[in-house]
C-alpha cells in the first residue's frame, strides 16, 4: 500500500519506517492497532512531511526573526519528566503572509526534539497570559493540534492551557471538536493556583507562581536547560571539587572492600607521578560498590554509551547515591567528551571533561551530594567529538578544542533519571507491629496450639457427659480440628 505511493514520500522517511520498529509501533498505538487507520495516518503524515520538507528543516533555512520572537521553544519538564513545548501566545500575531514559515517553525521544533530524544513524548503549554483578540489564530492552533493528532504519533502527553481569557472560550470549543474525545481528556485548563499540579515551580516563571529565572533568547537554540560545562564560564554540574569529609570516608570504606586486583591497579596508577593530581583522581576513580552492569547500550557513531536511556538512583530511603556510565570509543581517533546536567547543585560527575582513547572504555561516576535526591526531571547530556591525534588531550587542549569544534560534528546523547522507591511494608506487617508487639516465633505458635487443643479436649469431655449435647459435641470436635489446622497455618 505504502510502496505504491512512494513517489509522494521522502525516501528517507520510507527507509526509516522499514528500519525503525519504534516508529511503526507508535503509529499503531496511536491508532489502537487498527491496521487500516494506521496506514492512513502514515500516508497522510508522510505526504505532509514531504510537503513541509521536514527532514531538511534547519535553523539556516528559516528566518532568524522567527527564533528571536520567542513564541515557540522547548524548555523544562513537567512532573512526570516529559519535556515542555511552550507556545507563548502573546508573542504570536496572526499574519497570513508569514503563516507557512511559522508552521515550519513548529515542524522544526518537533522534528528537532523527536530525533534528539528518540521520540519521547512532549507536554504542550499554551501560555495565554496577557493575550487578547489580536492573538486569536485558530488556523495556527489547529495546525499545532494536527501535528500531534495526525503527523507525530504517540507524541503528546497533555496540553496545559494557562490563564485562558474568557473571550477565547468560544474559540476553544471549536478546538475541542478537532481533538476528538481522547485528546480532549488531555486538555488541562489552569491558572496560577493549580498549574503546579502538572509542572513544578522550578520550571515555571515567576508570573506563573514559579521560581524559574530562565529568559528566552536567541541565538543559540534553547539547549535542554543543561548547565554550562566544565571548560566554560559559569555554574557547572561536574567540576571535580574537593570532596567533603563524609564523602571521602564513604569512598575509602568502599575502596577497602574491593578485590585485591583492583587495589593493585589503584596502587600502580598512583605511582605514576607525571599525571597531575586532578587527572589522577579522574583516571583512578573506582566503580561504586555493587555497581550493576547496564543491560542496555546506546550505539552512537563515536561512543557507545551504557546505560542507553536511564540512570537508576535510589530514593532517600534506599540511600543509593551513585551510578555508573560506561563510554566506549568506537572510532580510530581520540574522542573528547563532556557532561552536563539540568541540576548542577545535586550531582558530582567524575570525570566530567576528558577524552577516551580509540577502542577503549572509560567509566564515569555520577554521585548525588548529601541531602539531595534524584528526580524524574533531572537530565544528563553527554557531548562527544573526534580529536586529531596530534592535538593532545590535556586540559588546555580540551578547552580550546570545545571552543573551536563545529556544532555539526558534536554527537549528543541524553540520559534521564529513574528513582527506585523503597519497598513499603505490607498491611499485615503494620498491624503486627503497630503497638510494638513482638512477632510470634514458631515455638510460640506450637505451644499455643497445644494449649488450644487441651482446652477444647476438656470442654468436649464435659459435654459428652450430657445426652442433650451429643450433637454439639460433634460440632465442637470439628471446630477443634479447624482451630488446630488454622494455628499451624499461622
Amino acid at each position: 500500500y505504502l510502496l505504491d505511493k512512494s513517489d509522494k514520500y521522502d525516501s528517507r522517511d520510507v527507509e526509516r519506517l522499514q528500519q525503525d520498529d519504534k516508529w511503526v509501533e507508535n503509529y499503531l498505538i496511536w491508532r489502537h492497532s487498527i491496521v487500516d487507520d494506521t496506514l492512513k495516518m502514515i500516508d497522510e503524515s508522510f505526504q505532509w512531511r514531504k510537503e513541509y520538507t521536514v527532514n531538511d528543516l534547519t535553523e539556516s533555512v528559516l528566518p532568524k526573526w522567527l527564533f528571536e520572537h520567542g513564541a515557540l521553544f522547548l524548555h523544562g519538564y513537567d512532573k512526570e519528566g516529559y519535556k515542555l513545548f511552550w507556545f507563548r501566545v502573546k508573542h504570536h500575531i496572526k499574519d497570513a503572509k508569514h503563516q507557512l514559515e511559522k508552521k515550519k517553525l513548529v515542524a522544526f521544533w518537533l522534528e528537532y526534539y523527536a530525533k534528539r530524544d528518540h521520540g519521547k513524548p512532549l507536554t504542550v503549554i499554551f501560555d495565554m497570559a496577557e493575550t487578547g483578540i489580536s492573538h486569536i489564530d485558530l488556523d495556527f492552533v489547529r495546525f499545532i493540534v494536527n501535528c500531534f493528532t495526525d503527523y507525530y504519533p504517540n507524541f503528546l502527553t497533555k496540553i496545559v492551557i494557562f490563564e485562558m481569557p474568557w473571550i477565547m472560550n468560544a474559540a476553544f470549543k471549536i478546538v475541542k471538536g478537532w481533538l476528538g474525545p481522547e485528546a480532549v481528556s488531555m486538555l488541562k485548563f489552569t491558572n496560577k493556583n493549580d498549574i503546579q499540579d502538572y509542572v513544578s515551580a522550578e520550571y515555571l516563571p515567576p508570573y506563573m507562581g514559579g521560581t524559574d529565572s530562565f529568559k528566552y533568547s536567541y541565538p543559540p537554540l534553547v539547549d535542554d536547560d543543561f548547565q554550562t560545562p566544565l571548560c566554560e564560564n559559569g555554574p557547572i554540574t561536574s567540576e571535580d571539587e574537593p570532596e567533603s569529609k563524609e564523602e571521602i570516608d564513604a569512598d575509602t570504606k568502599e575502596t577497602g572492600e574491593l578485590n585485591e586486583e583492583q587495589n593493585l591497579n589503584q596502587k600502580k596508577m598512583n605511582s605514576i607521578e607525571q599525571i597531575s593530581k586532578s587527572e589522577e583522581t579522574e583516571k583512578t576513580e573506582i566503580k561504586p560498590k555493587n555497581a550493576k552492569k547496564a543491560l542496555t547500550t546506546f550505539k552512537g557513531p563515536l561512543l557507545h554509551i551504557s546505560p542507553a536511556e536511564e540512570l537508576y538512583f535510589g530514593s532517600k530511603e534506599t540511600g543509593e547515591k551513585k551510578c555508573l556510565i560506561v563510554l566506549t570509543n568506537v572510532t580510530k581517533n581520540i574522542v573528547a567528551f563532556k557532561v552536563r546536567t539540568t541540576a548542577p547543585e545535586k550531582y558530582r560527575v567524575k570525570p566530567s571533561n576528558s577524552s577516551c582513547e580509540p577502542g577503549t572504555s572509560l567509566d564515569i561516576i555520577v554521585s548525588l551530594h548529601g541531602g539531595f535526591a534524584a528526580s524524574l526531571q533531572d537530565r544528563f547530556l553527554i557531548m562527544a567529538a573526534e580529536m586529531d591525534q596530534s592535538s593532545g588531550a590535556g586540559v588546555p587542549e580540551l578547552t580550546q578544542f570545545w571552543k573551536e569544534v563545529p556544532r555539526t560534528k558534536v554527537m549528543e546523547h541524553r540520559l534521564r533519571c529513574h528513582v527506585i522507591e523503597s519497598s513499603k511494608p505490607s498491611s499485615l506487617t503494620l498491624k503486627d507491629n503497630a503497638f510494638n508487639i513482638p512477632a510470634k516465633t514458631n515455638e510460640d505458635l506450637h505451644i499455643q496450639v497445644i494449649v488450644y487443643s487441651f482446652v477444647l479436649y476438656r470442654l468436649q469431655e464435659q459435654i459428652d457427659r450430657c445426652l442433650w449435647f451429643q450433637q454439639l459435641s460433634v460440632v465442637l470436635s470439628l471446630l477443634s480440628v479447624t482451630v488446630v489446622a488454622f494455628c499451624f497455618y499461622l
